[in-house]
């Protein structure tokens, strides 16, 4: 006998399929890791899990799986899950906040009318204050080095009614992108930047059209690139979606003679370093010769709020300064309210340096979504300049810098790289002479374009770190930097055990700007690059007390990120 329900069923098939459909267990992706003999792959396989993306730079893949799956993947030894975690723009965060120069009174079109006015004056601030104007003339321009730029894609410049600013080509006309990925479409693609900030960030790095004075406005025109789109339309992507990219520069590195990635977008740790998938595979892009350079974040100016993948201590980690809108007075130049701080949350000092972030000028499709029809006050009288600030703009900066002193010497490791780019760095300091900021925001200082080129420094970067033990998951380490119980303030360790009283290595947490600063060679190193150490993170003298988990969670060894985990391109910012 058929019941009522089965002559539904036979009757309405479809309605009935329709129906299970429906009932379908709910799948969550996460990016699933085997760090021993099992493959990610065969044990998501194993359970009934749909594989989505092969990652095999952090030895796993992302996979849609159910609540069950996800229960028994855990249970199995040496395989770990990570949330696949939503990547998102900041400017859905900063959107609020507002739009002229803090402590200037200026208003947005007063801004706009400046920028229009002074377009070509304010984008090379940055690069006459880091030094790239003097390399320029003896003939640094990047040549022979390609850089990767993961991010929200490219504006395609060719043939555009105002193409004089191009980003496709060199300084001699000829193509300069070597290849293209994005994760969802494959290699060969064209990545389009429908959002805008990829194209900024990249003009920025290495567009060749000239300033007033007759000067590239990128810092290293002559750069090869390879673009990776991670970002969406809206500025959004996933923590695969990225690693993705990531493996993917992994893979042709060599093929493409990749010795810089610019990693301009930032997420807020949900994990140690060494097990946050991003972090994973840049520490593999590092060990493998690839320079990293990677946005400190737009999370500060409070302690602790330096972001993935800055966070990994390995990396250039890169704050922003502005120059408050006087190209032409330094004294009044200072860190970016914005700018994140460290220390990172293993005690690391980070940034590792700070480059001009504030109110930059780059490329920009003037149709892009969100950015240049969400703010068309920055958008410039010449329609394809978008003036914006943000850590991102001072990470591409640095990258440019790091394609002249690789130009200039390609023998250099990443290590070696960081070595030179830190101990050439200047120092901000007030008219008495002291630390007008502590390492927890400024690191080494302004980034000097032309004395790291000529530097000879060695032996001062990731000392007392081995990557491959990180990489391999056999000792993971922990930075000098440590906070008083009692009073809040940040301090570092020598490695004696003695806490370091000179001027600048004590923080309070405190913000001051627009004091009247100077950036002064060297300044803060007459101690050494100590706190560029790392310790053995088994030794436990600095976490038994486990006061630098001061946000009201305290990690453990899972690797599974809360559901809330959220990044993106580094990208709206207050105008500074």
């Amino acid at each position: 006998m058929v019941t009522a329900v089965g002559a539904l069923c036979l009757a309405t098939g479809a309605l009935c399929l329709a129906a299970g459909a429906l009932a379908a267990p709910t799948t969550t992706s996460y990016i699933v890791e085997s760090h021993g003999p099992t493959s990610a792959a065969a044990a998501v396989r194993k359970v009934g899990g749909h594989v989505s993306l092969e990652l095999p730079i952090i030895k796993g893949v992302a996979a849609r799986l159910t609540a069950p799956q996800v229960d028994q993947l855990r249970k199995l030894s040496g395989v770990d899950l990570f949330v696949d975690a939503p990547v998102v723009n900041q400017s859905t965060i900063d959107a609020t906040i507002s739009l002229a120069p803090a402590g200037t009174g200026a208003t947005a079109a007063a801004m706009t009318a400046a920028s229009n006015a002074n377009v070509n004056v304010i984008d090379k601030y940055s690069n006459k204050m880091v030094g790239v104007d003097k390399l320029a003339a003896q003939g640094f321009f990047g040549n022979g080095i390609t850089v990767a730029v993961l991010d929200s894609g490219l504006w395609s410049t060719t043939g555009s009614s105002w193409g004089a600013t191009q980003v496709e080509t060199d300084m001699a006309g000829n193509n300069k992108i070597l290849a293209t990925y994005d994760p969802s479409a494959g290699q060969g693609m064209s990545v389009p930047d429908a959002y805008g900030h990829g194209t900024h960030v990249t003009s920025i790095i290495g567009s060749p059209t000239t300033a007033i004075d007759g000067q590239p406005m990128g810092v290293a025109p002559m750069a090869k690139l390879v673009l990776v789109r991670a970002f969406n339309a809206a500025g959004t992507g996933t923590y695969s979606s990225v690693v993705s990219g990531l493996n993917w520069i992994y893979s042709h590195r060599t093929q493409y003679n990749i010795r810089v990635a610019n990693l301009s977008f930032g997420a807020k740790p949900q994990s140690f370093y060494w097990n946050d998938p991003i972090d994973q595979a840049v520490m593999q892009l590092w060990q493998s010769g690839v320079v990293v350079v990677a946005s400190a974040g737009n999370f500060g100016p409070t302690a602790q709020s330096i972001a993935v993948p800055g966070n990994t201590p390995y990396v250039i980690t890169v704050g922003a300064m502005t120059d408050n809108w006087t190209p032409n007075n330094t004294a009044d130049d200072g860190i970016a309210s914005f700018s994140s701080a460290g220390p990172t949350y293993e005690g690391f000092v980070k940034p590792d340096v700070v480059a001009p972030g504030g109110h930059i000028v780059g490329i920009m499709d003037p149709h892009s979504m969100t950015l240049a029809t969400g703010h068309p006050q920055f958008v410039t009288s010449a329609s394809s300049l978008f003036v914006m600030s943000g850590t991102s703009q001072a990470a591409a900066v640095t990258t440019g810098v790091v394609a002249l002193m690789l130009q200039a010497n390609p023998s250099l490791t990443p290590d070696q790289v960081k070595c030179r780019l830190m101990a050439s760095a200047s120092s901000a300091v007030n008219a008495q002479g002291k630390a007008a900021y502590s390492i927890f925001q400024q690191g080494a200082g302004l980034v000097n374009a032309y004395n790291a080129v000529y530097s000879q420094a060695a032996n001062c970067a990731n000392q007392g770190l081995n990557i491959a033990n990180d990489v391999n998951m056999t000792a993971h380490y922990g930075g000098p930097a440590h906070q008083d119980a009692s009073t809040g303030t940040f301090y570092v360790l020598d490695n004696t055990g003695t806490r370091v009283g000179a001027d600048g290595y004590l923080w309070n947490n405190a913000f001051a700007k627009n004091q009247g600063y100077l950036w002064n060679n060297g300044y803060l190193w007459n101690n050494g690059y100590l706190w560029n150490n790392g310790y053995l993170w088994n030794n436990g003298y600095l976490w038994n007390n486990g006061y630098l988990w001061n946000n009201g969670y305290l990690w453990n060894q899972s690797t599974t990120a809360p559901a809330s985990a959220q990044s993106g391109t580094e990208s709206w910012n207050n105008q500074e």
